[in-house]
């Protein structure tokens, strides 16, 4: 026996009711085509979009642009007689981990880049003392600090990250001081060198979870639009 035409769409009615419940979304919160104003849903779309996020932000090729020329400033100051690949034998003890590019959490990469730029912030004034008219310093602290608000701004607990103490920046640069003049220098290279790694692959792990958050959502979304 067929159902009468107002029980069927009261049936689909229900069944919509209850796939958007099981999706998580309020039932009377119907997908549109905007967000109405003031409306709190709205507000994390608008987070999320694509504008928005933290791999697209425009400091990342401004700090990572400065880092790159450094490669090109250490061979004109050596004349190719001292290979760039050279700096892997004055490895710095208290670098900073980089954010790994699989199996670690978007929040815990965010931190992890947080903490390392607030290392690399202390080490370079052991470059500066090399290098005091360094524009790529500069820019790197100028840019440093803009990617650090940046990324604070996205990390769900920002405040677990705290600033680093004088004794802990003190303890950084002794651990510098017993070298001669010349691994000074390849000392303070190689600090730049392993920074312009630290972001470049710090900005890849996070562009890998944006994209899959992204794609978790358009899942979703397409969801929304069958039913």
């Amino acid at each position: 026996m067929s159902l009468p035409l107002n029980a069927f769409w009261l049936s689909a009615v229900m069944l919509c009711a209850l796939l958007l419940c099981a999706l998580g979304a309020p039932v009377e919160d119907a997908p549109t085509d905007s967000p109405a104003a003031g409306d709190p849903s709205g507000e994390e779309e608008e987070e999320e979009g694509p504008s928005n996020l933290l791999s697209t932000s425009g400091v990342w090729d401004l700090i990572l642009g400065a880092t790159r020329r450094h490669q090109k400033e250490f061979e004109d100051e050596f004349h190719n007689q001292v290979k760039y690949e050279f700096l892997e034998d004055y490895k710095v003890s208290s670098l900073p981990a980089r954010c790994p590019y699989s199996n670690f959490t978007k929040d815990a990469c965010l931190q992890r880049m947080v903490q390392g730029l607030q290392i690399y912030t202390v080490l370079l004034r052991q470059v500066e003392k090399e290098y005091p008219n360094s524009l790529i310093c500069a820019e790197v602290r100028t840019y440093s600090g803009q990617l650090i608000d940046l990324i604070q701004r996205k990390m769900r607990n920002p405040g677990q990250v705290t600033a680093l103490t004088s004794s802990q920046e003190v303890q950084l640069l002794n651990d510098l001081d017993n070298l001669n003049p010349f691994q000074r220098k390849m000392t303070a290279h190689n600090i730049l060198r392993q920074l312009h790694y630290f972001l470049l692959k710090g900005k890849r792990a996070i562009t890998k979870r944006e994209k899959i958050r992204g794609t978790m959502a358009n899942d979703s979304l397409g969801i929304f639009q069958i039913l």
